[in-house]
């Protein structure tokens, strides 16, 4: 779009749009990940599972800071 000239403000919103549909397959897929690999995890009661917790819970910080 850029290489084409397109309006500036044309470009940031499909910028938008591609971010927000980024963000939402994120949440989908760490929804996901919790479910499955999580919840494995958790009922295994070993080490893995505070090691699978703590990286659902890093997961979840860099997603609310971008």
């Amino acid at each position: 779009m850029v290489d084409t000239d397109v309006y500036c403000i044309d470009v940031l919103t499909q910028v938008s749009a591609a971010t927000r549909a980024l963000q939402s397959f994120a949440l989908e897929l760490l929804t996901e990940h919790m479910a499955g690999c999580v919840v494995d995890a958790a009922r295994a009661g070993d080490e893995q599972a505070q090691d699978k917790v703590q990286e659902a819970a890093d997961a979840i910080a860099r997603l609310v800071r971008s």
